[in-house]
């Protein structure tokens, strides 16, 4: 993961766009990347374009890594952190098979 960061920062900074990737503006092109993810599955979740799936996938990813570069955050240690914390909050034996929200189980 270190590798892709580095080569998005390079890509960024080869291009002189640090100026415009604040984390206001990171966490905007997150929530409209993931936007245009969704847009695969408007109508039919059966047929979609599957390459577009990844391009939109990647795009919300490097967002999201862009603005976990900005913050120095170690991305498998937050990863692994809300996990613990949705294991507490997500009991197997109370979510089990349910899609509730953890204060409905």
């Amino acid at each position: 993961m270190k590798d892709v960061i580095k080569r998005l920062i390079k890509f960024r900074d080869d291009r002189n766009w640090k100026q415009f990737h604040t984390p206001n503006n990171l966490a905007k092109s997150i929530a409209i990347e993931s936007s245009e993810l969704l847009i695969n599955y408007q109508f039919d979740d059966a047929y979609f374009d599957l390459d577009n799936v990844k391009d939109e996938l990647a795009d919300v990813m490097a967002y999201c890594l862009m603005l976990s570069d900005h913050y120095d955050f170690d991305i498998e240690k937050i990863m692994n952190d809300k996990i613990d914390k949705n294991e507490l909050k997500y009991p197997i034996s109370k979510a089990y098979g349910k899609a509730n929200k953890y204060n409905k189980l």
